[in-house]
């Protein structure tokens, strides 16, 4: 079973509808227990980094570090992934997980933000296991104001005013800047990866 975290902001609905599709077990939560529970966690995110708070006033924070700990597979989507690092220029008085360290930023003045819809990925390992079978020049659909750089773990990246990390993956930790529930047969065979892993 696939939890998906509800921290009452993400783009919840049409995440469960692609895992539905692709016939995948899902529940939609915000219940530690059920969480704790999980063969896989997804955190998606749509919005303003100051939601994640809620994640440690539900007590959610310690069960993903536990999940991941152990070797859960978890991913995290847009504001998802941004709440991996450290904090993020968007609401500095809130703690991301600290996986990797660094702060997610926003664009620079130069292009306009938000950066609204589709981009092509850089795919820089052929080893990633959620890219498998998705190439360099793959589009997906992007909408964030907000972005993490490019770090150690990233395999794919975008331009924007500049590189960024369009998806991280370490072990059994995955993220995606983009949203593959809206990016068509590409998201779908990201989706697909995080569900056979």
């Amino acid at each position: 079973m696939i939890a998906i975290i509800d921290y009452k902001a993400g783009n919840l609905a049409s995440v469960k509808k692609a895992f539905d599709y692709l016939g995948a077990p899902t529940v939609v939560t915000s219940d530690p227990e059920l969480v704790a529970k999980a063969q896989k966690i997804v955190l998606p995110g749509v919005g303003h980094f100051f939601a994640t708070r809620t994640l440690d006033e539900y007590g959610l924070r310690e069960v993903v570090v536990s999940n991941i700990e152990r070797g859960v597979p978890f991913l995290g989507i847009c504001v998802g992934m941004q709440w991996m690092l450290t904090s993020s220029e968007e609401a500095p008085e809130v703690l991301g997980l600290g996986l990797w360290p660094g702060e997610c930023s926003r664009f620079p003045v130069a292009v306009k933000s938000p950066h609204v819809g589709w981009n092509s990925l850089d795919v820089s390992s052929s080893r990633s296991r959620l890219l498998a079978g998705v190439g360099t020049g793959g589009y997906v659909y992007f909408t964030h104001s907000y972005r993490v750089p490019l770090l150690a773990a990233t395999v794919a990246a975008c331009d924007y005013g500049g590189g960024f990390s369009a998806a991280v993956e370490q072990e059994n930790v995955f993220g995606v800047q983009f949203h593959p529930e809206k990016s068509g047969s590409v998201g779908l065979k990201i989706l697909q990866n995080f569900c056979d892993l």
